[in-house]
């Protein structure tokens, strides 16, 4: 019998329903149970494809070729579970569901409502596409109180009356502030949150109190009284160091034993949170630093690039090194001197993917300085577009190389790829669907023998990584950079996309056109990510 767990949040966002769901799902696939984590977004785009990375942070991107939510990134991270197109679902997904239907004719002319229509469509997409789990959680997104919420807080409250109590459970996420001039605890926002909750039929089984400190027990108390809940069931969330030491809090507050109790299960085993001790041990302990520099166009909003940021952290301990991040906004980048000022310090220099002029000038500029001084270079997606345009710059002497989602270009290095495939010529002004139009999800990709790739991936010649982009480096050019000492270490099978590029005359030199640090794991750090802290504690070395 699957069991469904339905993780709600109150007062604000961003308090952590995505680590609480993801800690949860750990923690009862400790216990030896077999659990899938979904994301109901409310908002109206049908994925985050084209959405402001300042509004909603990292697209993340399944096997299978979804964008959808950053915390899909933490459900893997944390349960090593590839996620699937049908883990996240939108409002505007659903809606688009409803009118295809009724623009056929399937609803026979009833009229087509919120309910019972739009809440039948989110039931259905909580229990589709199952394969014997155990426990379903499913992260409800946004704030209870939002109206874009409504529908489906309504769904999951039909589905509790339908499928029985004893198959469902409400987790509520809530926040308890600390008020520094009082020096006291404030419980009233949860009280009014689970008032919210309740006012739509939903009454929580358990909470998850968010704090800065210590909540006392007669805070607890109060909580418990006033949300009509069981005191043994509210739970404190206090801040932690790392992410990755939210399982074992929630295990020392005994959340998962509590959570089978409610459906009256007998453990198949004891929780082993072993690695996770270690892995938290290791992250913690003082070690040497290595500094990485990222130049990219959204790095005010550390969420742009969420998956990039966990794989270094995972590279880093593996490798034993603390990390030193600098966090360098490209379009600040304009000369030699702020070159020296930003880079001068740094053991390893990353540009990470993205898209538009914005910033474009200083990341050129950040690969050259990474290329004529020797600085261990990795460039993701727009990274390797942009080393190319480099390369093809000062290599080749072609001054006006650009991509052709830049500018207008006599030397289109980088290009859609039906603009040098078919020959087709991007009309100044054509619209172009945007949405859904990228090369998304895992391909393979064939790999040179003996180039660094080769050696990095363990002497494989056929990898498969995740790719999430419209523009291809240019193939005719492939030649010419060649004799300049530019190896394209990975190709397409059919040998029309390049994959990745390296330099024969640099230490560590390497731009992929796919993005490894989608799938890197806290206990298996992508080699890619192990292999570029190694190069830039071997440069650190070198220059102390």
């Amino acid at each position: 019998m699957v069991r469904y767990i339905f993780v709600t949040g109150g007062v604000v966002s961003s308090l952590g329903k995505g680590i609480a769901s993801a800690s949860i799902a750990t923690l009862l696939q400790s216990r030896g149970y077999k659990v899938r984590i979904r994301k109901l977004d409310p908002y109206l785009n049908i994925d985050p494809g084209t959405m402001n990375p300042y509004e909603h942070g990292e697209v993340y991107v399944t096997e299978d070729g979804a964008e959808t939510d950053l915390d899909l990134g933490h459900y893997e991270r944390f349960t090593e579970i590839n996620t699937k197109k049908s883990d996240n679902i939108t409002t505007g997904k659903i809606y688009q569901n409803i009118i295809t239907k009724e623009r056929n004719g399937f609803y026979k002319g009833s009229t087509v409502q919120i309910i019972p229509h739009v809440t039948d469509e989110i039931k259905k997409f909580i229990t589709s596409d199952l394969t014997n789990e155990d426990f379903v959680i499913c992260e409800i997104g946004g704030t209870v109180g939002d109206i874009e919420s409504l529908p489906f807080l309504e769904a999951i409250r039909q589905y509790s009356n339908e499928a029985g109590a004893e198959k469902c459970l409400f987790i509520h996420l809530t926040l308890v502030p600390y008020i520094k001039s009082a020096a006291e605890l404030k419980t009233k926002p949860t009280q009014h949150s689970v008032k919210e909750l309740r006012s739509i039929g939903i009454q929580p089984d358990m909470i998850l109190c968010r704090s800065e400190s210590l909540i006392p027990n007669e805070e607890k108390d109060k909580i418990a009284l006033f949300c009509n809940v069981k005191k043994s069931n509210v739970f404190q969330s206090i801040d932690v160091r790392s992410i990755y030491e939210v399982p074992i809090k929630y295990q020392e507050e005994g959340l998962d034993r509590k959570i089978l109790d409610h459906f009256g299960i007998a453990s198949k085993k004891n929780p082993k949170l072993d690695n996770w001790k270690s892995f938290n041990k290791k992250l913690n302990a003082k070690k040497n630093k290595v500094n990485i520099s990222i130049v990219g166009k959204y790095t005010h909003l550390k969420d742009a690039y969420k998956s990039l940021h966990e794989a270094l952290i995972h590279a880093s301990v593996y490798n034993n090194v603390d990390l030193d991040l600098d966090w360098i906004e490209s379009s600040d980048i304009k000369n030699s001197k702020d070159l020296e000022n930003k880079l001068g310090r740094t053991n390893g220099i990353l540009i990470p993917g993205g898209f538009g002029k914005r910033g474009v000038d200083g990341k050129i500029l950040s690969v050259q300085f990474a290329r004529t001084k020797k600085i261990p270079f990795f460039g993701i997606c727009f990274g390797m577009q942009i080393s190319v345009i480099e390369l093809a710059k000062n290599l080749l002497g072609l001054k006006d190389s650009n991509s052709t989602e830049l500018s207008k270009t006599k030397n289109p290095v980088v290009c859609l790829i039906e603009e040098w495939t078919q020959g087709k010529k991007i009309l100044k002004g054509e619209k172009y669907k945007i949405g859904g139009s990228m090369r998304l999800g895992s391909y393979p990709a064939k790999v040179k023998k003996d180039s660094l790739l080769y050696k990095i991936y363990g002497n494989k010649s056929l990898i498969h990584e995740r790719h999430r982009h419209r523009y291809e480096v240019n193939s005719t050019y492939k030649s010419m950079l060649e004799k300049k000492g530019v190896v394209f270490s990975a190709n397409s099978p059919d040998g029309k996309l390049p994959e990745a590029i390296e330099l024969n005359n640099h230490p560590w030199f390497l731009g992929v056109q796919f993005h490894p640090e989608l799938k890197s794991r806290p206990f298996a750090p992508h080699k890619i990510f192990i292999s570029f802290i190694q190069a830039a504690i071997k440069n650190k070395n070198l220059n102390l």
